[in-house]
């Protein structure tokens, strides 16, 4: 089983990463593959709403020259996506919601001339946040659209995992939180 990671933190070492190793090692020891793909290393460039994508129903179709192309067909291959971000101002990061706004189009032949499918219809998706307020104030904003994509997408949502910061002279990573990020790692690969 493959795990694909969007990682959509700015910083190689932030609280978002550091909730993000426990999972990855739990998941690791139950014998799945993970990658983890950084977006802020990547090209990412905004959808233009060109359509270009819709033209051709068996491939992304993206007309821009950009870093997007790669990620197409590793989505595709993986049996979880995981999008790990940190929450600013109630949502995801930029190049996070670039990477969705273009994937919604790309992999939904929805908006051409004729209505066509879901080419990633059924994949499993979840997503492992950190934000500055408690998780049902500062996370649910963005869990509650992520469940809407998942729905317009046909994809399967797995759930989140939220945890707080407490702010910048704590310490984020507690025992509890790790513990929790093995338990979701667990829940998702169906070992609980």
């Amino acid at each position: 089983m493959k795990c694909l990671i969007l990682m959509g933190s700015p910083r190689r070492q932030g609280n978002t990463r550091q909730l993000l190793d426990p999972f990855t090692e739990e998941l690791t020891a139950l014998g799945w593959e993970t990658e983890t793909v950084w977006l802020y290393d990547l090209d990412l460039r905004p959808c233009t709403a060109c359509r270009a994508c819709q033209r051709d129903w068996t491939v992304f179709g993206c007309r821009q020259a950009d870093d997007l192309h790669s990620l197409f067909p590793r989505v595709l291959e993986a049996d979880l996506v995981l999008l790990a971000t940190p929450i600013y101002a109630w949502y995801c990061t930029p190049p996070m919601k670039t990477v969705l706004d273009r994937l919604v189009y790309g992999m939904n032949k929805y908006y051409g001339e004729e209505k066509g499918p879901a080419l990633w219809a059924g994949k499993a998706v979840a997503t492992l946040v950190t934000c500055g307020y408690p998780p049902e104030k500062g996370a649910d904003l963005w869990e509650a659209g992520l469940r809407r994509y998942c729905k317009h997408s046909r994809l399967r949502y797995l759930g989140m995992l939220a945890e707080h910061d407490p702010g910048y002279r704590a310490v984020f990573l507690s025992p509890d939180k790790a513990d929790r990020a093995r338990a979701f790692a667990r829940r998702l690969a169906g070992a609980e």
